[in-house]
């Protein structure tokens, strides 16, 4: 999977825009000889250019929603969220922004399967991976009143209200990324 822009998202406020020019390929097969492959071109919009206010203010929003909260807890809702979003861009930023903030490679390989694992997380972080993914999967049952009750009872509600708007932020950057066909380990921050 190819994009046509680097839509960012930052760990600090520190924000820059970059729009390379890249090209998404759909192969498909040559059904007479069962062995040619073309590759075709489908340019996808560059979000941050065509709609520059509207980028500017996600990147403002992402920017408010992290305030006040500790940057290991943001990278754990962001990589969760791109797990379930498929979002295989998103995935690699946070977890490259996680390893450079010191995050173990333990933990990183955890966050899929955190449930298994809970050994590896706080019960504050494992509270909000699981707000993280019943909000993130939203139409498959709501956000649980259990759920919700857990992340409650572990963030006040000041913390409960930015790791809500965390959680709106990256399933929007994930369906920027998806919708855009950003390619993972293209990320030019």
């Amino acid at each position: 999977m190819c994009m046509t822009t680097n839509t960012t998202h930052t760990m600090n406020a520190t924000t820059t825009m970059n729009a390379g020019h890249m090209t998404s390929a759909a192969h498909t097969t040559n059904t007479a000889t069962n062995a040619t492959t073309n590759a075709t071109t489908n340019a996808r919009i560059n979000f941050a250019k065509a709609a520059p206010k509207a980028f500017r203010a996600l990147v403002g929003f992402d920017i408010a929603a992290r305030e006040g909260l500790d940057p290991a807890l943001v990278e754990l809702i962001q990589i969760r969220a791109s797990h379930l979003n498929h979002c295989a861009y998103c995935l690699h930023m946070h977890t490259n922004d996680a390893r450079k903030a010191g995050e173990s490679e333990d933990r990183l390989h955890m966050v899929a399967v955190w449930r298994e694992a809970p050994h590896f997380f706080t019960e504050k972080e494992r509270a909000a991976l699981a707000l993280t993914e019943s909000v993130t999967l939203v139409a498959d049952g709501g956000v649980p009143d259990a759920v919700y009750a857990e992340a409650a009872a572990r963030f006040d509600e000041k913390e409960l209200a930015q790791v809500l708007a965390l959680i709106f932020a990256i399933n929007t950057w994930n369906r920027v990324a998806l919708a855009t066909a950003k390619m993972a380990g293209t990320d030019e921050r």
